[in-house]
């Protein structure tokens, strides 16, 4: 069975957030990394090839040269092949924007079985990717797993028990399908030495939108269903303080309710 992951770069989860007075937001020097939540998706992929006896464990990541770090942090934990997907023009893309990047690259790959997300980004915090890829490549939506009880690519058939509010489901659906993971379903491993070796020597192939066959129309900021443009920034506050002198306290107070009453406030 062939088992991809689906990841994304983010900032440490410990890099100080900073907004300038323009509304711009920093995440300072922070590195960049592997979403944390994503480490969940990468250590079940390697989990189910040892369950089922084989298979290939493919991630994959829409970004630009930095998300190489977040395709090394999982071929250091085990996984068999990173591919990135970007061209400039994907840049300001939404949730829609980059599912639809993603399910093309799933397209392209053409024998997958099973897809693995994290919960979520900790950027972002949508939770909207996975279920969106699963709408587009018509698999099995699965979100919210646990723990995966059992997997039969024979039987075309998974298992999975589905954390919810109201306590636990289990579900049976057919393959191929997209799982969301979250916490609790695993403990990641740590890369072992020789793992990340083999990091820094794989190869990441970069496939453009016209490689993996995207639409342009359906990606960018200028397609993007949520343009967070200047126009829609809070307006600059106005107002003015005056200061009360007096020679004492009581003569200060005395003052303050007398303009307070004039302007109606009490």
């Amino acid at each position: 069975m062939h088992i991809v992951v689906c990841t994304k770069q983010t900032p440490d989860s410990a890099a100080k957030l900073s907004v300038d007075e323009a509304g711009n937001v920093s995440w300072g020097d922070s590195p960049i990394i592997i979403n944390p939540w994503d480490e969940y998706a990468v250590e079940e992929a390697l989990l189910l090839k040892d369950r089922i006896g084989g298979g290939k464990a493919t991630v994959i990541s829409m970004g630009p040269e930095a998300a190489l770090e977040a395709l090394k942090h999982a071929i250091a934990m085990g996984c068999d092949a990173g591919i990135r997907i970007w061209e400039d023009g994907f840049a300001g893309s939404d949730t829609q924007g980059t599912s639809h990047v993603l399910a093309k690259a799933i397209e392209k790959m053409g024998d997958v079985g099973l897809v693995l997300f994290g919960k979520s980004a900790i950027d972002s915090q949508t939770g909207q990717v996975a279920m969106q890829v699963a709408r587009r490549l018509g698999f099995s939506p699965l979100t919210n797993v646990i723990k995966i009880v059992e997997i039969d690519p024979a039987a075309q058939t998974i298992t999975v028990e589905r954390l919810l509010e109201e306590g636990r489901q289990v579900v049976t659906a057919p393959l191929p399908a997209v799982v969301g993971t979250t916490k609790g379903i695993n403990e990641p491993r740590y890369p072992s030495f020789m793992g990340i070796r083999k990091a820094t020597r794989a190869e990441y192939p970069l496939w453009t939108g016209g490689e993996a066959g995207v639409d342009a129309a359906k990606v960018g900021a200028a397609n993007a269903s949520v343009k967070w443009e200047r126009i829609f920034a809070p307006p600059a506050r106005e107002g003015a303080a005056e200061i009360i002198s007096a020679d004492s306290a009581e003569e200060t107070a005395r003052i303050l309710v007398d303009k307070l009453l004039a302007e109606k406030v009490i």
